[in-house]
């Protein structure tokens, strides 16, 4: 099952992600991450595996201060290490059956 779903992912992967969502973390007050997820779809979007991507790779870059996306997607994922975030992002592909992709984000800290 896993094999046909990275499968799946490497379908879509050429495909445009025009629909999106900018989510806001803000960790204790002091760390502030805007991150811009697209998808293919609005219907994408507002599901719930994607916003909680969209939350799960907001607290990433809030812990891990990545310095681009390519570093970003390279990193560990803070809460299974044994996965790269970009393995995360094929799990969610491989759920919602459209492509994400991290269009951008923004990390502050004071």
């Amino acid at each position: 099952i896993r094999e046909r779903g990275l499968e799946k992912v490497e379908k879509r992967a050429g495909r445009a992600a025009g629909a999106g969502l900018i989510h806001s973390y803000v960790h204790n007050g002091r760390i502030g991450v805007l991150v811009d997820l697209r998808a293919e779809t609005d219907f994408v979007v507002k599901s719930d595996p994607f916003r909680h991507l969209v939350h799960e790779l907001a607290m990433q870059i809030a812990a891990s201060a990545p310095a681009d996306i390519e570093e970003l997607l390279r990193q560990p994922y803070i809460k299974d290490e044994s996965k790269t975030v970009k393995d995360v992002i094929n799990e969610a592909i491989a759920k919602v059956g459209e492509n994400i992709a991290v269009n951008q984000f923004s990390r502050m800290e004071v």
